[in-house]
């Protein structure tokens, strides 16, 4: 599969190839280029806001910065530094909305946790989905809402570098920092985030009490959860560790590290109807002056 954020950016040739024939007019190279890089956007813009729905504004938002700019890539970078960085400048600096606006510290999220009450869970015959579908939902969603907890550059360093499988030096190149810098970035995000895990969540030490099954029906009946539109379970998942091979680095920490397992289990997400979003996309009145459409 196509990940942008493999160390060889061989990839990289076929991509300029589509930005040529785009910036001549072509709009099934548009369409073509936009589709390559869609859903690692959306999964990044998922791990930054939360929401589903935010994260498709924020991914349309991001591209339609990228198309109208298209013009301006002269190629001195590799299409993929190009891109990215326009995804991180725009993540970093956005407005603050849904989930993301409620500032969230561990402190706060550990409470919350605990507040949820134990609960057997919900009878299959109530609900419109199947109870281990649930289960997988409330694990991902309280797992991705941690990330909320980190400070964003530490959530997007995390996310790139531990969960998509960027190098440090590809990292490095779309944050514009040095490569020791974007791994110390990427080794405080990550002891954070396990500190808290090791010391609330049974996935990474088993001697915590908190258990996916006994708080998802209690995760249902406070709305985290709806069993009738799940965020982040598909029907059929494809896990983030098929979609980008993980990055081997040096194992320091590999305490720490343990973590990143489960993260790297999460589904590798994609909006419903690509061809919709490309629709809409065009829509856009700026994007439409940019590729000079009627």
């Amino acid at each position: 599969m196509f990940n942008p954020f493999a160390e060889a950016a061989g990839s990289d040739t076929e991509d300029a190839a589509l930005v040529e024939h785009a910036k001549s007019g072509d709009r099934s190279a548009l369409e073509k280029l936009v589709l390559r890089h869609q859903a690692w956007i959306y999964n990044i813009a998922v791990r930054m806001v939360f929401q589903t729905h935010d994260a498709e504004e924020v991914t349309q938002e991001v591209l339609v910065k990228a198309i109208t700019k298209l013009s301006t890539f002269k190629g001195e970078s590799s299409f993929r530094t190009w891109l990215y960085r326009i995804v991180a400048n725009h993540v970093l600096n956005m407005r603050r909305r849904g989930a993301e606006a409620q500032a969230l510290t561990f402190a706060r999220y550990g409470t919350a946790i605990s507040d949820t009450p134990d609960l057997d869970l919900p009878d299959p015959r109530t609900m419109p989905a199947e109870v281990p579908l649930l289960v997988e939902e409330a694990k991902v969603g309280c797992t991705t809402g941690m990330l909320l907890c980190l400070d964003r550059r530490q959530r997007l360093v995390f996310t790139l570098g531990e969960i998509l499988g960027a190098s440090d030096s590809v990292g490095a190149e779309v944050l514009e920092m040095s490569a020791d810098n974007f791994r110390q970035c990427l080794a405080r995000a990550r002891r954070d985030l396990y500190g808290f895990m090791n010391g609330q969540c049974g996935l990474v030490n088993k001697n915590n009490p908190c258990r996916c099954p006994k708080k998802t029906r209690g995760f249902i009946e406070a709305g985290h959860v709806d069993p009738g539109n799940l965020q982040f379970v598909p029907l059929h998942v494809e896990r983030i560790k098929d979609a980008a091979s993980e990055t081997v680095r040096e194992v320091e920490d590999v305490i720490e590290r343990q973590h990143a397992a489960i993260y790297r289990d999460h589904p590798f997400l994609r909006p419903s109807d690509h061809a919709h979003w490309f629709r809409r996309i065009l829509d856009n009145q700026a994007v439409r002056a940019a590729l000079h459409l009627n």
